[in-house]
Formats: structure tokens, sequence, C-alpha cells
């Protein structure tokens, strides 16, 4: 695993409150990973004390320009690391790796065996810069070289334990990597779930907000209708009535409206169904509803009573019918009207009501049937599976 692969993408032309937070934590943890990686500088004080008090040669000018050159590319290859939100290009990455190999060669004119503390550092930056699998490779092979060069160069001593050395410090940056990772994933796990939770809570708003106000503002203008033929008919005692209705169920659609952008709404089967009663009066429909709801489990009440809704309001809007029945069992629910059938289901039925319904029904394990009644009319049913 490259280190730059689990940077954050920062390509979007219009950061979202989630990508700042994880650019900002990315910006956090590439400074910290920095210092980690770059506080390993410390081993070249072995072959850069050991060059320098060598006798005055060509050999030992050479060896400490290859140290301080080995220091530079080592935290160039970091820099780039960390500043780069793109893998680093597989060339690029061997390339850097065997420059500070033949670096790491070049010190051990002057520096002798001590020159090997460097092959810590080809280690760390072949984890950082290469895929996982060639990694690995790289600090085995290092480790090797590390502990059987000084047994096949006559006169150098072995370092103690340079090779596992080699091997810790690989591990080390390998296991620090893959922590920094997952501490990057899980700032986009919580990010993505808040913005999911956003999403749910519109949709329940939007879902909501629809049903309440296409039922209400539906009655609202049948009544308002109705009030109209009674005024012109002269019977103002009962267009009064009708207006006063008006006034009643406009404020309760503003208060449920309330309660549903706070979350503290519910709507009730039998309040449901005595609306329903009203409306389909006012708009000249029959109304056939049962007296009782007692059977109804309270898992599916709240789920029937959206059904009622949306039913009604559909048989008023579109049905034209005469007549209207509301069925209940313990398990399922019916609108079954007497009108012009489902010619107009084929564009409604896809309406956000709908849509909304279902949504509902599939939350409870339920199921909604639109289509033709028998005899004619309109059917809209909703249908629960077993309790579990």
């Amino acid at each position: 695993m490259s280190a730059v692969n689990t940077q954050p993408d920062t390509a979007s032309p219009a950061p979202s409150r989630r990508s700042i937070r994880v650019r900002a934590w990315g910006w956090a943890r590439g400074r910290l990973w920095f210092a980690f990686s770059a506080a390993w500088l410390v081993y070249l004080s072995y072959p850069f004390s050991e060059a320098w008090f060598a006798p005055p040669s060509t050999g030992r000018a050479v060896s400490l320009v290859a140290v301080v050159a080995f220091g530079a590319v080592y935290l160039a290859a970091l820099f780039a690391v960390h500043r780069d939100d793109e893998p680093t290009p597989p060339r690029l990455a061997w390339l850097v790796v065997a420059v500070e190999a033949v670096l790491v060669l070049v010190m051990t004119i002057g520096a002798q065996e001590t020159a090997l503390t460097g092959l810590v550092f080809v280690a760390v930056t072949g984890v950082f810069v290469l895929p996982t699998r060639s990694a690995f490779v790289v600090v085995a092979v290092v480790a090797v070289v590390g502990e059987a060069t000084p047994w096949l160069v006559p006169g150098w001593r072995s370092l103690d334990g340079i090779g596992v050395q080699c091997l810790l410090a690989g591990m080390a940056i390998f296991g620090y990597i893959r922590t920094v990772a997952r501490n990057v994933e899980l700032v986009r796990a919580r990010q993505e779930l808040a913005d999911a939770a956003v999403a749910r809570e519109r949709e329940r708003m939007a879902r909501d907000v629809h049903d309440i106000l296409g039922h209400s503002l539906t009655v609202i203008t049948v009544k308002s209708e109705l009030a109209g033929k009674l005024l012109a008919t002269g019977a103002s005692d009962r267009a009064a009535a009708e207006i006063a209705d008006v006034e009643s169920l406009a404020r309760a659609a503003l208060a449920d409206v309330r309660a549903t952008v706070s979350g503290l709404r519910q709507v009730g089967l039998a309040s449901e169904l005595a609306s329903a009663r009203s409306a389909l009066r006012a708009a000249g429909i029959s109304p056939g509803l049962p007296s009782a709801t007692a059977e109804v489990p309270e898992r599916l009440r709240e789920l029937f009573a959206w059904a009622v809704r949306e039913g009604t309001t559909n048989v008023i809007r579109h049905s034209r019918a005469g007549s209207c029945e509301i069925t209940l069992t313990s398990r399922s629910m019916s609108v079954r009207d007497d009108g012009c059938g489902p010619g107009w289901n084929d564009e409604h039925a896809v309406g956000n009501g709908l849509v909304g319904l279902r949504e509902r029904a599939a939350a409870a394990g339920a199921r909604v049937a639109v289509g033709r009644a028998p005899g004619g009319g309109f059917e809209l049913s909703v249908r629960a599976g077993e309790p579990t």
C-alpha cells in the first residue's frame, strides 16, 4: 500500500463540508507523518560521524557529501509523498529507492560499515512510496544486505542487528500508514453517515409535507367550491359553516407542517377515517367507512392512516366517483371507488404520493397495490406480511 493512496480526494471543484473536514485531517496527518518519518534521520549521525573523523581524503569528502545528499533525497521523497494526492508513479518510486541505495554505496567510501545504517532509510522510503508487495521485497533485501555485507567485506565489523532494525523500521512505518488510513476511512464514514442521515430526514420531511398538504389543500378546495355554490343558492348558513371548516383545516394543516418539520407528527387511523368521511361528503361522494379500527394492530395503524389519506385524496381529485368504500382488516386495507377507473392511474401511479406510501409500506413489511376495482372504478390496497 502506498502512503499516498490514503490521501483524501481533493479534486472536487466545489468541496463539501465533509471533504473540507477530510482535507483538514489529511493536512494535520501529513504534518505528523512527515515529522515522524523525518525523525529517522538520527541514524545518519553514525555514518556522518565516521566519515567526519576519517583521515582527510577525497573519499572522506565524497562520503560526507553523500550523507548530506542522502538525507536531502529522503526528505524530498517524504515531502512529495505528503504533498501530492496521487500515488507516486512506479518509475519515480523505484528511482528514489535506487538513488538512495547508490548513495549508501558511496557513503561506504569514507564511512565504511556504518554507512549501512542508511539501509534503514531505504526500507522506510520503500514502504512509503512503493506498493505493499514491492515494499516488503525492498525491506527484506536491505535487511539481508545489511546483515551479510559486513561478513563479506574484509575488515568490516558487523553492525548489531542492522537487518532487524530495517525490518522493524519497515513494519513500524507500514503499521503507521495502515493506522492513519483507517482513521481517514473512519472520518469519511462518519461524515457519509451524517450526510445520509440528513438526506433521509429531508426525504421524510418532503414526503410528509407533500402528503399532508396534498390532502388538506384538496379538502380545502372542495369545501371552498361547495361554499361558493351554497352562497349562490342563498344557503348562507351552510356556506358559513363550510368556510369555518376551511379555516379550521388551514390551521390544522399549518400545525401539521410544523409538527412534521420538528419530527413530532404522527397520523392516527381513527382521525384519518373521520377526516376522510368529512372530505368525501363535501365532495359529493358517498362514503362507506368502517365503524371501528380495533382489529388493526398497532404496528400497522400509522401506515393504514397514511393509506386512507392518500386514497381519499386521489378519489376526490381524480375519480369523479359517486361513492367510496374503505375496508380494514387485521392485515390489509383498501380504498375503492366507483369512478372512472384506472385511466388516470397511468400517469399518477408514479406520483409522489404513491411513491411515499410505497416507501412507508416497504419499511413496515407491506405491499401497495393499485389498479381497477371489481366492477369498475379504482382501488388502492395495502397488505402486510405475517408479523415476525
